[in-house]
């Protein structure tokens, strides 16, 4: 894979792409010019999103149906409101919303053609009708595709509880992903899309675990987890604590790297939110809420020799203290 090919996480491309509704067409103000090129310099992550987004937008004027209309839409929207809202801050605040995913190739329309879908910072509970419950976490998308011979629900984005329904219906009950087919047997279980695969815990009971790839299956029973990739199976662990805590609006870690920590707040707010090189090391163990998540970066400090530096609302670091800095000169 080409280094532009390599993908870049959903809140970088978030932001290339308000960056690129704020400065289309030469007007952008010179200050915004002059953060977008701090921006883009930051990270080689960040030049990387903004290639790949010029690719796709090349993409796009050679393509047409209903994917290209449906990005385009979407697009639209988002600039429209931008509009709204003048440019600059307010503007990539509303553009952050817009989210296109990015794998080995770019699929601008999966989330947002999808069945059931959240926005950044939602959840939601959907009941099937085969009374299966489903909970969607923040940013995620399913599409259910019922059937005379299966009842198949395809993550698109994110993470999912599922406590299945009627166990006397004989159709299997299966959550498909890129990466793989878990098929449930009779069960609570939580599956997450990752970077680098699907990440299944079983809660209640069992689940078969099949990669897209191979014919390779593993039954995981309750209190199991494992990682799934298209051509392999990770092997079997017990399930971290608190990997539930998110359907009671917590995050709750033992002994997480810092980078981890923010990682996992950042996919609960609109906006960047970052974490300095020479912190991100630092290992803590609490309970965050995800409801809020201005107060869980405010729980970092007690805790940590760090403080939250914030341009505004929607560009936040989580960096050293002062005080830790000047002991270190």
């Amino acid at each position: 894979m080409s280094i532009t090919a390599r993908p870049v996480s959903s809140q970088v491309l978030d932001a290339a792409i308000a960056w690129q509704l704020c400065l289309d067409g030469g007007q952008g103000s010179e200050t915004e010019r002059e953060e977008f090129a701090r921006w883009y310099a930051a990270s080689e992550e960040h030049a990387r999103a903004w290639m790949q987004l010029g690719m796709l937008d090349q993409r796009l004027a050679r393509t047409t149906g209903p994917a290209r209309s449906a990005l385009m839409r979407s697009r639209e929207g988002v600039g429209r409101k931008v509009s709204k809202l003048g440019r600059g801050v307010a503007g990539i605040a509303v553009a952050l919303g817009l989210t296109v995913f990015l794998g080995e190739r770019l699929l601008p329309v999966n989330y947002w053609l999808a069945d059931q879908r959240t926005a950044t910072g939602e959840q939601r509970t959907i009941r099937l009708s085969d009374n299966t419950l489903i909970r969607l976490n923040t940013h995620s998308a399913l599409d259910v595709r019922f059937d005379a011979r299966q009842r198949r629900v395809v993550l698109q984005e994110g993470e999912i509880f599922v406590e299945t329904g009627s166990h006397e219906d004989p159709r299997p009950f299966i959550v498909e992903t890129n990466e793989g087919l878990m098929r449930a047997l009779g069960t609570k279980f939580l599956v997450k899309r990752r970077n680098d695969g699907t990440l299944v815990s079983v809660l209640q009971s069992a689940v078969a675990a099949h990669p897209q790839a191979t014919d390779k299956e593993m039954i995981l029973h309750e209190g199991q987890q494992m990682l799934i990739q298209r051509h392999s199976l990770g092997p079997m662990v017990a399930i971290a604590p608190g990997t539930d805590a998110w359907m009671r609006g917590m995050l709750v870690v033992d002994n997480a790297p810092l980078r981890d920590v923010v990682a996992e707040i950042s996919r609960y707010r609109q906006g960047y939110l970052g974490v300095a090189a020479d912190v991100a090391d630092l290992r803590i163990t609490g309970s965050f809420p995800l409801n809020d998540t201005d107060l869980a970066l405010k729980a970092l400090m007690p805790t940590l020799p760090v403080e939250i530096e914030a341009r505004t609302h929607w560009w936040v670091m989580v960096v050293a203290s002062e005080a830790n800095t000047t002991r270190k000169m």
